[in-house]
């Protein structure tokens, strides 16, 4: 009986896992500038953090093999973020980076994959292209974060420190992929402006080709 109703929950969990991730993604954007400050809030949105990670797993489970690539790609993810409590992170910052931009990219691709292949336009279906549209804005701050620890000053920006800086490139990468572009942070250097560039350029084409094919399936399956 235990079971069964665990079964259950589990297979409605699945059903809704996109909306599910969408609503932790916008409420660890929003709530953690507000409750970084404390050492007691942080421990708890790095624990709501880490379950964003697993849910990141599960929402793009379709194979075997996609958890263990997944669940490879977000261990030093992990690791860096609780790690952050009882060592210093410079001499691991650039791996889990790296590691970073290729959980989300293999995130991104997967979830599209997903979308793609969907019989018809659902609720769940609009809100695994926002997931993948927000988790590509999360892999290119990973990217800018690379770049600037491998060429520092690649980028203007007020605050320094491990958590503020990664806090202001997801701010820059959001503001960027939807071309909004306030100025109070800008590429110093011609690689930088090339990624950022990139960005913009990706973030306009997924808008158009994602509307132009959800609307065109749409009108196709009520067409039939």
């Amino acid at each position: 009986m235990v079971k069964r109703t665990f079964d259950t929950y589990l297979q409605t969990f699945f059903q809704k896992r996109f909306l599910i991730l969408l609503v932790l993604i916008m409420s660890l954007l929003v709530l953690t500038p507000f409750l970084d400050d404390f050492v007691e809030t942080r421990i708890l949105m790095d624990a709501f953090l880490t379950a964003i990670f697993f849910a990141i797993i599960f929402a793009v489970k379709s194979k075997r093999s996609h958890v263990i690539i997944a669940s490879f790609l977000a261990l030093p993810l992990i690791i860096s973020t609780w790690s952050f409590y009882f060592v210093e992170l410079t001499s691991i910052s650039l791996l889990t980076r790296i590691f970073g931009a290729l959980f989300l990219g293999y995130a991104v691709i997967n979830i599209l994959r997903i979308v793609v292949q969907s019989e018809e336009v659902t609720k769940e279906t609009i809100y695994a292209a926002i997931v993948a549209y927000m988790l590509m804005a999360l892999m290119w701050a990973f990217l800018y974060m690379i770049l600037e620890l491998l060429a520092p000053g690649s980028f203007s920006f007020p605050e320094r420190g491990f958590r503020a800086e990664t806090m202001r490139f997801k701010y820059f990468s959001f503001v960027t992929i939807t071309t909004l572009g306030y100025g109070d942070i800008a590429p110093l250097t011609n690689k930088a402006s090339a990624l950022v560039m990139l960005e913009a350029l990706f973030g306009q084409i997924y808008l158009v080709v994602l509307v132009a094919w959800l609307v065109g399936m749409h009108v196709s399956r009520r067409s039939r």
